[in-house]
C-alpha cells in the first residue's frame, strides 16, 4: 500500500472511531442514570455491560498494539459481562473514556508504514489494516446496540441521532445544506 493511501486509511479509521464514539455518547447522554443498568431480558446486555465489554476489548486490543497479542493474558472477557454491586453511571463513563484513550493513543501513534505490518489477535496474524477494520466493525456493532437500547428506553422522548422520520426529502442531496454535521448518521470529522 502506498504511503498516501495508508495515511488516508489511518485518518479515516480515526474519523470512524470518533464517529461511533460520539454516536454512542449522544445516545447515552439522553438516559437517566438507572437506564444504564436496564436489560431487556435475562439474556440481554445492559448499556453498562456493553460499555464494560467494549472497554475491556479496547484495553486488550490497543495496549501495545504493534508489539503484543491483542488478546492480553490479563483480560478476563467473561467478567466483562458482570457488574459489581454499587457500580454507578460515573463508573461506566470512566471505563468508557479510559477505553477510548487506549484506542486513540494507539491509532495516533501509527505511521503509514505500519498499516501492512503484522499484529496478532488470539495468536492469529492480521495486518494492522485488518486488525483496525475488525475493531471498527466490533465497536460499530456495540454502538448500534447502545443506540437501540437508549432509543427503546427513551421511547417518545428520544431525540434522533440521524435523519428524523418524515424528513428524508430534506436530506436527499449530500452537501446541499452547509449546516449538516453528518451523512446518514455517521458524524463527519474535519
Amino acid at each position: 500500500m502506498n504511503s498516501d493511501a495508508a495515511t488516508h486509511y489511518l485518518e479515516e479509521a480515526r474519523r470512524q472511531m470518533r464517529g461511533y464514539k460520539r454516536l454512542a455518547e449522544s445516545a447515552m447522554s439522553q438516559l437517566e442514570d438507572e437506564d444504564f443498568f436496564v436489560a431487556l431480558d435475562p439474556e440481554a446486555n445492559s448499556i453498562a455491560i456493553l460499555v464494560k465489554h467494549m472497554t475491556g476489548n479496547m484495553r486488550s486490543r490497543f495496549t501495545d498494539f504493534l508489539t503484543s497479542d491483542g488478546e492480553k493474558p490479563n483480560r478476563f472477557r467473561d467478567q466483562e459481562f458482570e457488574l459489581t454491586a454499587g457500580t454507578a453511571r460515573a463508573d461506566v463513563m470512566k471505563m468508557w473514556e479510559d477505553g477510548w484513550v487506549c484506542v486513540f493513543s494507539a491509532l495516533e501513534n501509527l505511521k503509514a508504514d505500519d498499516v501492512m505490518s503484522t499484529v496478532t489477535i488470539r495468536g492469529e496474524a492480521h495486518t494492522v489494516l485488518q486488525a483496525i477494520n475488525r475493531q471498527i466493525a466490533h465497536y460499530a456493532y456495540h454502538a448500534g446496540q447502545i443506540i437501540f437500547l437508549a432509543k427503546h428506553l427513551r421511547s417518545s422522548e428520544w431525540k434522533t441521532l440521524s435523519i428524523p422520520r418524515k424528513k428524508s426529502e430534506e436530506y436527499k442531496t449530500v452537501g446541499q445544506r452547509s449546516d449538516r454535521k453528518s451523512d446518514r448518521g455517521l458524524p463527519l470529522e474535519k
